[in-house]
């Protein structure tokens, strides 16, 4: 019981440290990432995959606002898992960084500059009084010089570059599957096969191409790109991955 009241004491400000050296509200922001749906980023030689899992809570809600994937810059894309309201904020903020950036030295942002403006932005966000952490974590993927780069970016302020990732729920599950299934030089189709197989691996019965989101952001245009209903329907086929009832359907 003391233990417990010497953490609650410790979790009402944002700007104090328990004495074992833990921000609890910054991993309460955590937990918050790991209750939104999936979204996973995958590195490829010809350019980055993401793809989202966009499932719906009822049949009345309009599917095309539920919004997982966003354009932040002709060659960057943003993916997203836990509260949607603070990761407008965050996707907001890396567009208008993006056009300064343009604006000030004529040139697009490079994917390490934006992501790490970002995680600074939401750093501020752990050691103001009166404030709270950003409860989601985002996938940042881009080209930059002609490479393709893939950034994750956590509650705490934290960038992380990864070959392939995945946040929100499952996340441990579905970055185990892409541990074992990952290999250097995959091309561009073989890295959304993999994106999908990875979600498909902690769903039952697959997936329906209203389900998901995928976008790429291939080395050759070096343009975001989201891949519409047909596209994710081919390529589910292609991969063995969809849902039996999605095929009745057809």
């Amino acid at each position: 019981m003391q233990g417990q009241n010497q953490q609650q004491a410790y979790d009402r400000g944002i700007t104090i440290f328990s004495p074992d050296g833990r921000l609890y509200q910054v991993e309460y922001a955590r937990e918050a990432v790991k209750r939104g749906t999936a979204s996973i980023g995958v590195r490829t030689t010809e350019g980055v995959v993401i793809v989202v899992d966009k499932r719906i809570r009822s049949p009345l809600m309009e599917r095309d606002s539920v919004e997982k994937i966003h354009k932040a810059d002709d060659h960057i894309g943003i993916a997203s898992a836990g509260h949607v309201a603070d990761a407008r904020q965050l996707i907001d903020f890396a567009r208008q960084r993006g056009q300064v950036n343009q604006l000030r030295y004529g040139e697009p942002i490079a994917v390490e500059t934006l992501t790490k403006e970002v995680t600074d932005y939401i750093q501020q966000y752990t050691q103001v009084g009166g404030a709270r952490p950003f409860g989601v974590a985002l996938i940042i993927a881009g080209i930059a010089d002609g490479e393709p780069r893939l950034y994750e970016t956590d509650p705490s302020g934290t960038p992380y570059e990864w070959q392939a990732l995945a946040i929100g729920a499952d996340r441990g599950d579905i970055r185990g599957y892409l541990e074992e299934n990952y290999e250097e030089g995959l091309g561009l189709d073989e890295g959304i096969g993999l994106a999908l197989e990875g979600l498909a691996s902690v769903q039952d019965g697959g997936l329906t191409p209203q389900g998901i989101g995928v976008a790429t952001i291939p080395v050759e245009t070096e343009q975001f790109r989201e891949l519409d209903e047909d596209e994710r329907r081919e390529y589910l086929t292609e991969f063995d991955l969809l849902a039996d009832e999605d095929e009745t359907e057809e």
